[in-house]
C-alpha cells in the first residue's frame, strides 16, 4: 500500500466558494477520480463514487446528470491540471536555464504530478484509450494544449542545436511521452522510491535527446514538495500499485 496526500479541491467556481454544495461537488469529483484511477472506466460505478464520497448514490445526480458526464470532467481535469503545473514548474526556473534543464524539470513535474499528487491525472492517463467518443473530445482538446508545452521543450532543444541530429523531434516527442505515462501502469514503489524512478527517467531522456557533448548529467530529483501543488485535485485514500 502507498499513502495518498490528502484530497484538496480543485479552483472554487465563482460564487461558490466554501458552500456546502460547492464542497460536495468537489468530494463527489475527489471520489471518481480515486475510482477511476483505480477500476478504469468499464469498471467504474457510481455506488463505488457514492461509497468512496460518503453520500447516497442518487444523490450524485444532483451534481452531474449522468456516469459519463461525471468521468468527463475527472478526465478533462486531470490533464488540464497537470498542464498547469508543469507550466508552472518550468516557469520557476531561472532565465538562463538550458533547454535540456527544462526538459529535465518536464519531466520529473509530469512523473511527481502523475505518480504522487493527483488521482485525476492517473485516471486520465490510464483511461485515455477507454474513454468512448461522446465524452472524449473534451480530453483530447486539454491533452493537445499539454502536448503544446512538450512541442515547445523540444522545439527549443532543436533551436539550441543540443537535440541529437538522428532524431525526429515530433517521434522523440511521442516516445517520452508514451514512456512517463506508461509508468502510471507498473510503477510500485515497494520496489524503487519514486526519486529513483525520477532520476532514472531524466537520465535516460536527457542522454536519449541529446548530443553526446551537451548530455552532461541530470539534476538530481528535487524532494517532494512539503506543500500542495498549486490549483490542482490531490490524490485521496489510498491503493497498491
Amino acid at each position: 500500500m502507498v499513502d495518498r496526500k490528502p484530497a484538496l479541491a480543485g479552483p472554487d467556481l465563482p460564487g461558490t466558494a466554501g458552500t456546502k454544495s460547492a464542497r460536495t461537488r468537489q468530494r463527489i469529483l475527489d471520489a471518481a477520480a480515486h475510482v477511476l484511477s483505480r477500476r478504469g472506466y468499464a469498471g467504474t460505478r457510481l455506488t463505488d463514487v457514492a461509497e468512496v464520497a460518503q453520500l447516497q448514490a442518487p444523490a450524485i445526480y444532483y451534481y452531474f446528470s449522468s456516469r459519463d458526464e461525471l468521468i468527463e470532467e475527472v478526465m478533462w481535469s486531470g490533464i488540464a491540471h497537470m498542464r498547469e503545473h508543469v507550466r508552472a514548474q518550468l516557469a520557476a526556473l531561472p532565465a538562463g536555464a538550458s533547454s535540456l534543464d527544462r526538459i529535465d524539470v518536464a519531466v520529473e513535474s509530469h512523473l511527481r504530478y502523475q505518480l504522487e499528487i493527483s488521482d485525476y491525472t492517473t485516471a486520465a492517463i490510464r483511461n485515455a484509450g477507454q474513454i468512448p467518443e461522446q465524452i472524449r473530445l473534451r480530453y483530447v482538446t486539454e491533452a493537445n494544449r499539454y502536448g503544446d508545452v512538450w512541442r515547445e521543450l523540444v522545439q527549443d532543444a532543436v533551436d539550441d542545436r543540443v537535440l541529437h541530429p538522428d532524431l525526429d523531434p515530433r517521434a522523440a516527442r511521442m516516445l517520452v511521452l508514451g514512456a512517463l505515462n506508461w509508468a502510471a501502469e507498473w510503477w510500485n514503489p515497494r520496489r524503487g522510491s519514486l526519486d529513483q524512478l525520477i532520476r532514472t527517467a531524466k537520465t535516460l531522456v536527457r542522454s536519449g535527446l541529446s548530443t553526446g557533448s551537451e548530455a552532461g548529467e541530470a539534476s538530481p530529483a528535487a524532494p517532494a514538495p512539503d506543500t500542495p501543488a498549486p490549483a490542482g485535485p490531490r490524490r485521496a485514500g489510498a491503493a497498491a500499485r
